[in-house]
């Protein structure tokens, strides 16, 4: 009898313990979820604290560097700033807060890898820097869901596309942060009808916002792609050739005609030689066909002499183009050729390809032998 009441208590004690392991399970489990004890984060600042705790007076715990890993166990938003929970991959791991500016959860990474996915084998058309921090989003538009990150100040990186966008009256710096309304700027429309009124033609950059489309670096940050409103990038014009931009027409794609490097395609590098570039430029006049406003309505070549130690025009377009991205170029040594896509007088779109070759020891170039009929006057 106490052997058959023991093994009926021995059973119910086991019942009662399967049934808690499955409720305790199931309750970490939830609690897995809710705070995303699964994600992870990278660091993308170059360096950043990991604190005690989100108030102004916690304390430091451990700096964390640009690439590193962190597991996010939760986030709260304090004063209207977010943090997140972490722990680091270090020997302690060592768990705290830290501001989530300073980092980047791997669903917001994995939409830049696929934006940079699209780029296929593009090659940059330009290369900019940024004059004030800007927010780096998914699309060109300033809807609040589309921000990845913060990128800092002085960030280099390379232009792939870009868009023109209607003007909008927003503030110069896209800094809000993610959820946040931006402050308006002043508006220009009493300037913009006045100079109607005159007959003045549309000028291209009070009809457009530009928005760039840039690939970065790893050692800017490990998200390698995005957009970015254009009032606060500058284009980095090469040294050697920026003296043969005008006021009136400004170089918008360039790529050197003598290098195997596709990274040096586009160099701003101030120690780089002078050399032979390919340039496409652009007025400052609104000239949409369809609602569609042209890459570039210019064509150069530039030639250095290395004997005279000067530049001398290879060709020029004779009129302006409506053209349309990518330049792409192609081919070994002095032999190359660049392809544009242009429009016909008739309309259509084609695809052009010009052949630039060393004749003794000047460089010259063959354009299409129809290329009078993708040309239109000067000043149009």
């Amino acid at each position: 009898m106490k052997y058959r009441s023991f093994a009926i208590l021995f059973v119910f004690v086991i019942s009662v313990f399967q049934t808690a392991c499955g409720i305790l399970d199931s309750t970490v489990s939830g609690v897995s979820d809710i705070v995303g004890l699964t994600d992870t984060a990278t660091v993308i600042a170059k360096t950043a604290q990991i604190r005690t705790s989100y108030a102004v007076v916690a304390a430091d715990l451990l700096e964390v560097k640009r690439g590193e890993k962190l597991d996010v166990l939760d986030s709260t938003e304090f004063e209207k700033v977010l943090w997140y929970r972490v722990r680091a991959h270090d020997e302690e791991g060592t768990e705290g807060w830290i501001e989530a500016q300073h980092v980047i959860t791997n669903d917001v990474l994995d939409r830049s890898k696929k934006v940079a996915e699209g780029f296929g084998d593009l090659p940059p058309q330009a290369s900019g820097k940024l004059r004030a921090a800007s927010n780096l989003r998914l699309s060109p538009d300033m809807s609040p869901e589309n921000v990845l990150f913060k990128l800092a100040n002085g960030s280099t990186f390379e232009i792939m596309d870009w868009n023109f966008v209607p003007k909008q009256d927003v503030a110069d710096v896209d800094d809000s942060k993610s959820g946040e309304g931006k402050k308006p700027r002043q508006s220009k429309n009493e300037e913009i009808e006045a100079a109607k009124e005159k007959g003045e033609p549309e000028k291209l950059d009070e009809k457009y916002d530009i928005w760039y489309l840039i690939r970065l670096d790893p050692s800017v940050s490990p998200a390698p792609a995005g957009w970015l409103f254009g009032r606060q990038v500058e284009l980095q014009v090469p040294s050697d050739i920026v003296f043969f931009q005008h006021n009136n027409r400004k170089f918008v794609t360039w790529q050197r005609l003598d290098t195997e490097i596709a990274s040096k395609s586009v160099t701003s590098d101030r120690t780089s030689t002078p050399g032979n570039w390919v340039i496409l430029s652009r007025t400052n006049v609104a000239k949409a066909i369809d609602g569609v406003e042209p890459d570039f309505d210019g064509i150069l070549v530039l030639a250095f002499d290395k004997y005279d130690q000067s530049f001398y025009t290879v060709w020029r377009s004779s009129g302006d183009v409506w053209g349309e991205l990518p330049l792409r170029v192609d081919g070994s040594g002095d032999n190359k050729t660049f392809t544009l896509r242009l429009r016909h007088s008739e309309g259509r779109i084609d695809e052009k390809r010009f052949v630039v070759f060393r004749d003794k020891s000047r460089l010259k170039m063959t354009p299409p032998e129809d290329i009078a009929q993708y040309l239109s006057p000067r000043g149009r």
